[in-house]
Order: structure tokens, then C-alpha cells, then sequence
């Protein structure tokens, strides 16, 4: 130590150097304390740590941890937000992660889904500014700016009527590239070939629909559109169709059969969809035949009809209608209208695309995850009669049994059963329950375990739209769904949904456990936990949950619902219902994320 009593102008540089060193760690250290303790600083590096942890996919065992503890209801604090970055996540349409696959047949497109152990275990927050959605009807015309302060389409499609900004609003005039004067009168102007009014048409499908003005067009004409796009170079097309209160869903035709029943659309439409009906060997048109009805329509607005540089597009596509039978109705413009024959397809044994009829192995409505067929579905593979012209029309339509439900024994009367049920639990949530639906408060609804669609049927007076999920894994009714005049998707609920967050007022779900469970076993395929934390993802703030179970059951979701901070109370079943369930009401809390958290 006698080198410390050395005048400093003995001292070598080496040792000047030292001392400078441990000098400045411990001054840096010092001052790193106070900023840690005394400034906002440490609470945004502790949330960045905390939400580095809930991120993290190097530990499953500590996310299985926190995951018990949860169900348990021995994790006593909410769980963490997820960071602000995150506002508008689609766990299985992550553009960062589908952008390293192929891009052959837009696989890259489609759902792709993390491991559940690489899923983040954090609640989506809103974005900065964000308000409760303006109310319908008033939402198809305009939505808040701050609720998705996505600018592209506005700046790039604002001249063709798709949506612009205006004050604190977007406004949507009701336009589209094939109808920027509004969508209104290109379907009058298709009401002259087709019978949009009537009832006749009642379930359609829009494909590429952008901001889905046609479909939120045809509400007033009582036909329910369900409208897809991807989640594409048009940032949140379907985030704004659904915040205007529109029936949407994010999707892609690519590789896999869409997923919905054989035979469900009285009418398919694809305005500019781009999508190449005719490249490989027709296959899309092959998926489209597939989902639309016999004696439905197929209108196709855009390239390549009659469009400057594809003739032979034209061409083919003309050529594939002929093989298919279908009757071509009308040319107008740059706008063709066909209709689906009746009966079986009388395509031929030979034609240019190698075209080919289905054997009888192949179940049409088979449609999760489940890949595009070359061949051409049948009618004799579908039992039952749900050609247009042979179902009653809409509202008959609504409450007749539908004639697929014989699929199942004691099918009629199991439907009508169903139907009754649904009315009476539906009264008892408006009067007893206090649940808003009916008023404007409640325009998106999901029904997440929908059989065959009691629940949405009930709800047929009410200014509402229900989304009916039949779980992939039980008995496919989606079919009689769509018979009835009603719409859904097939869905596995150990995956997260496509669609975006904060897109619906009213999520209801009966047997929530048997979502998890393996068909005819006790075994659970993945955990209550992660599925609130998709409903919560799903639902807007002050939205609300309706989940009925057992009281067993309904404890454990209960303990989750204070973890995903919804305000929840358990409430006794109808009088007039058999059996011990339960029924937990929920609002979404609207939370925020602080300031230190941005």
C-alpha cells in the first residue's frame, strides 16, 4: 500500500490509470443507483424486464409455473401487459415470423401458429389514445382515427371511396376499386342479373374485400356477408372492417381449403380479389365451386374480365366456368355473372385443365388445415337438399330444421330442441342477467362453441352479427349453420383466433372446458389459462364475456378472470335448464399502459 503515499508527480502512468478506472465504475454505479431509484428510468427498465420474461421461450417450465398458479388463483397480480409494440398482434399471422416461408401458393399467407410454449403470456394493451368504439349503425360510416392510426389505405385508396380521414374519424363513403361511387349502386346494378332482394341470397362471402363496404352494403338487402382478406401490404383492411361493426375475418386462399362447410354461400363475390382462379390447374376455382351452393352465383369484378393484356386469362377462366356447367349470366362491363347448375357437375371426362370429380372418400366439408383437392366436389357426397331454390328463404330459413342436421341421430329434433333452448336462455340473459344485447352496445358477437347456432338464431332481431365457431375437434355442424341462414368458421381453441384484437363486444362460450379436452377424454390439449388470455385478446375494453360450466369449472375460470383483469360475477343457471351449470358474467377492463411502459 506504500505506493499511496507517493507524490503524485512520482506516480507512473499505469497507475494513474487504475485508479482512474475504479474511479469511474464506482461514480457510474452511484449514479446509476439514483437513477434507478429516483426516476422514472427503473420503472420502464423494470418493465422491459418483465415483459423480456413474459417473452422470453427459453424456460417452458416457469411459463407452466406462472400458468398452475393462475388457475389456481394463487397468482394474486394481474397479468402483465404485453409491450405497447404489440397493440394490433395476430399470433398466427406474425408478418415477422411467416415472412421466412415459402411463397409458393402464398403459403407464407396463411395461419401459422407458434408452439404454445413460444406463445407471449401477456395481455394485448389498447393503442396510445384509443376510445370505446363509436356505436352502430353509425360505425359503418365512420370509427375512431386513434382506435387504429393506420393511414395506408386512406392515402392510397382514399380517391376510390374506400375510407379518409376526417377530424378524429376515418370515414368510409362506401366505395371500392370496381365501385369507387359507392357500393350501393354496383349492387343495383347487379340486382338486375341476380335476386339480391327477397330473401333468396342469404349467406355471401366476399373475397378480398378490403374495408368491406359490399358486404356492410348488402346488410340493408338481409343478406350477411362474411368478408376475408389477408393480412397484407393493405395494413388492418379487415381491423377496419370489423371496427365498422362488419362481419370479417382474416384469411387466405393459398395451399388449404378455406374453413367452411361444402355448399355454404348462396353467393360468392370477389371484386379486384386478385386471386388466380385458374393457376394450377383451376384449383381455386375448384375450392371456390366447393363453397358455393348449387344454384348460387359467382360474380367476379376486375382482372381478368375483359381486362386490357389478359386475354388468355379471360379466356381460361370462361373455360373453366363451361367445364363446371355453370350458367353464364351476364357480361357487363368489366363485371361477370355466373350460376352453380343445380346438380352434379357434367363436367366431362376430358378437358383442358384435367379437371376430375372427388371420390367418394373425400368429405367436402373437411376444411381444417386441410389441403386444396384437384377435384371437383359432388353433390351426392353432401346428403340433403340445400340447393338455392330448395331451402325456404330467408327468415323461413332461420327456424326450419335443416335437413343436414339428419347427419346426426335424432337430428330435427335435436335442432329444434336447440332453438327452443337458446330463446329461453337468451330471454333470461336480457332480463335477469342485465346483458346489453339488443341495445348499441353490443354489434360483434362470437359465439365460440356454437353446435348448431341457437344462440346467433336467438339473437336474429338484434342489431347484432354473431361469428359461430364450430371447434374442429367436435361434431362438424357448421353445414346447418349456414343452412339456417347464419355464418361461422371451423376453429381449434388451442390456437389463437385470426382476427385482430379488441374486434368483438360480446364473446360467449358454453363449455369451455370441452374446448380444451381431448374428444372422449378427461386429457386437456392445452390450458384455460391461455384461452381467456385469447378471449381477452379478442374482446374490446368494457366488452363482455357470458361462459357457462360447471361450478367446478366456473371457479377456476373465475380465479383467471381477476388475472386478465375482467370484473366478474357468477350467477345461477335459467330456472327452467337442467343440470348444475354455472354462468359467469365479465367485463374487459379499460386499462392502459402507463407512460414508462411506452
Amino acid at each position: 500500500m506504500g505506493h499511496l503515499n507517493l507524490p503524485a508527480s512520482k506516480r507512473n502512468p499505469r497507475q494513474w490509470k487504475l485508479l482512474d478506472i475504479i474511479s469511474a465504475i464506482f461514480f457510474s454505479l452511484v449514479l446509476l443507483f439514483f437513477l434507478l431509484v429516483f426516476t422514472p428510468l427503473g420503472d420502464s427498465m423494470a418493465a422491459s424486464g418483465r415483459q423480456a420474461l413474459l417473452l422470453s421461450t427459453s424456460d417452458p417450465s416457469q411459463r407452466h409455473r406462472l400458468v398452475a398458479l393462475v388457475e389456481l388463483g394463487h397468482h394474486h397480480n394481474p397479468i402483465e401487459a404485453c409491450p405497447a409494440d404489440s397493440v394490433d398482434h395476430m399470433p398466427c399471422e406474425d408478418p415477422r415470423r411467416n415472412s421466412q416461408l415459402s411463397r409458393d401458393m402464398n403459403f407464407y399467407r396463411e395461419r401459422h401458429c407458434p408452439l404454445p410454449d413460444e406463445m407471449p403470456l401477456c395481455l394485448i394493451p389498447p393503442p396510445l389514445g384509443y376510445k370505446i368504439p363509436v356505436q352502430w349503425p353509425e360505425s359503418l360510416h365512420k370509427i375512431w382515427h386513434s382506435n387504429m392510426p393506420h393511414n395506408k389505405i386512406a392515402d392510397r385508396k382514399g380517391h376510390q371511396g374506400w375510407m379518409k380521414e376526417q377530424g378524429p374519424y376515418f370515414i368510409f363513403p362506401g366505395g371500392g376499386t370496381m365501385f369507387p361511387d359507392g357500393a350501393a349502386p354496383y349492387i343495383e346494378k347487379l340486382g338486375q342479373y341476380i335476386p339480391i332482394s327477397g330473401g333468396t341470397l342469404r349467406t355471401a362471402l366476399d373475397m378480398g374485400c378490403g374495408v368491406a363496404s359490399f358486404g356492410g352494403s348488402l346488410l340493408s338487402e338481409g343478406i350477411l356477408t362474411l368478408s376475408f382478406a389477408p393480412r397484407d401490404s393493405h395494413k388492418a383492411q379487415i381491423q377496419f372492417a370489423l371496427e365498422r361493426g362488419v362481419p370479417a375475418f382474416v384469411l387466405m386462399l393459398g395451399t388449404r381449403r378455406l374453413p367452411f362447410p361444402a355448399f355454404a354461400f348462396d353467393f360468392i363475390h370477389c371484386s379486384r380479389c386478385l386471386i388466380p382462379f385458374t393457376a394450377y390447374n383451376a384449383t381455386y376455382f375448384i375450392e371456390v365451386d366447393r363453397l358455393l351452393r348449387p344454384g348460387g352465383y359467382l360474380v367476379i369484378s376486375g382482372p381478368p374480365v375483359q381486362w386490357a393484356k389478359q386475354d388468355k386469362e379471360w379466356a381460361d377462366l370462361q373455360a373453366v366456368a363451361r367445364a363446371l356447367c355453370y350458367e353464364l349470366i351476364a357480361v357487363d362491363g368489366n363485371t361477370v355473372i355466373w350460376k352453380k347448375p343445380d346438380g352434379d357437375s357434367c363436367l366431362p371426362n376430358q378437358n383442358e385443365f384435367g379437371l376430375q370429380l372427388c371420390d367418394e372418400s373425400n368429405d367436402p366439408s373437411n376444411a381444417w388445415y386441410f389441403k386444396l383437392r384437384r377435384c371437383v366436389t359432388t353433390t351426392s357426397s353432401v346428403s340433403g337438399k340445400y340447393a338455392i331454390g330448395t331451402i325456404p328463404k330467408w327468415p323461413d330459413r332461420l327456424i326450419r330444421g335443416p335437413s343436414r342436421a339428419l347427419v346426426m341421430k335424432n337430428g330435427i329434433d335435436l335442432f329444434e330442441a336447440d332453438t327452443r333452448r337458446w330463446a329461453r336462455r337468451v330471454a333470461y340473459y336480457k332480463n335477469t342477467l342485465n346483458i346489453k344485447l339488443g341495445s348499441p352496445a353490443i354489434r360483434n358477437v362470437m359465439d365460440m362453441n356454437a353446435f348448431f347456432g341457437g344462440f346467433a338464431a336467438a339473437l336474429a332481431s338484434d342489431p347484432v352479427w354473431v361469428m359461430n365457431v364450430i371447434p374442429a375437434r367436435k361434431p362438424l355442424t357448421l353445414d346447418v349453420i349456414y343452412d339456417r341462414g347464419l355464418i361461422g368458421v371451423y376453429h381449434d381453441w388451442c390456437e389463437p383466433f385470426s382476427t385482430y384484437p379488441r374486434t368483438y363486444d360480446l364473446i360467449h362460450v358454453a363449455g369451455i372446458e370441452s374446448l380444451i379436452k381431448l374428444p372422449g377424454s378427461s386429457k386437456s390439449r392445452c390450458n384455460l389459462v391461455d384461452l381467456m388470455v385469447e378471449i381477452d385478446r379478442m374482446l374490446r375494453p368494457k366488452g363482455t364475456v357470458v361462459i357457462r360450466d360447471s361450478p367446478e369449472i366456473i371457479d377456476r375460470v373465475a380465479h383467471i378472470a381477476h388475472a386478465v383483469r375482467w370484473t366478474a360475477t357468477i350467477n345461477d343457471k335459467e330456472p327452467e335448464s337442467h343440470g348444475r351449470e354455472k354462468i359467469l358474467v365479465a367485463t374487459k377492463t379499460f386499462w392502459q399502459l402507463t407512460s414508462a411502459s411506452h
